[in-house]
């Protein structure tokens, strides 16, 4: 079974680029973002490493830890991160994990727990279902999960944008509207009344009654 938004992030012990880690405990009380790899040394996955370590300031900056994850034994993630630095600019300032038993990507649903096997005998093409983003909060509880195939590099400034609406509807009783972007105006949340409404926002757009609309809250 996968997972769902709201499922706790299952927990486990890796090998990673910078050393062991014990997932939840490498959390800690930040949010975090794993992402995952069919295979080292794939070209798309390639220009995805580098640009996710550009804009790890960016993940920094909003509390966000970052952590990588490839079907592969550890040593080639060492030997790709030097082809990732020279084609892309970056080489990766975050871990990676080596997911050479397929533990975390039977966790997570990624792939099937019927694999076994050597990673090395695997193509790409077999491990093509190891191309997920999940966000996963403080709590542990898995925010956001995407899927992509293996032809479409990712967009990881959306990642952060639906970052930026995860924490403020977190911590505010609004809802963000399509296409929404740091500063633009917010929902009030349905399940909030007039009355509270009042309270919290003072007056409010109103298009339909269902519609209620505010500036974003500061703080």
């Amino acid at each position: 079974m996968g997972l769902s938004l709201g499922d706790i992030a299952p927990d486990f012990e890796a090998e990673t680029t910078r050393g062991p880690i014990h997932f939840h405990e490498w959390i800690g009380d930040s949010w975090a973002v794993l992402f995952s790899h069919p295979k080292d040394f794939t070209p798309v996955c390639t220009t995805e490493l580098g640009y996710m370590a550009r804009i790890e300031p960016e993940f920094s900056r909003r509390g966000v830890k970052i952590i990588g994850l490839s079907v592969d034994p550890l040593g080639r993630h060492q030997e790709w991160a030097k082809d990732i630095e020279e084609t892309q600019g970056y080489a990766p300032n975050y871990p990676i994990i080596s997911d050479a038993d397929f533990n975390v990507s039977k966790l997570y649903g990624m792939l099937p727990a019927s694999i076994t096997g050597d990673p090395l005998s695997r193509t790409p093409a077999d491990n093509q279902t190891v191309r997920n983003v999940f966000v996963i909060g403080p709590d542990k509880k898995v925010k956001l999960i995407l899927v992509y195939p293996m032809s479409t590099g990712r967009n990881f400034d959306e990642v952060l944008r639906v970052i930026d609406s995860l924490q403020l509807t977190a911590t505010h009783q609004v809802s963000t509207p399509v296409n929404w972007q740091p500063g633009d105006k917010v929902i009030i949340s349905g399940s909030v009344s007039n009355d509270q409404a009042r309270e919290l926002f003072g007056e409010w757009e109103e298009p339909k009654p269902y519609i209620r609309i505010v500036p974003e809250p500061v703080g």
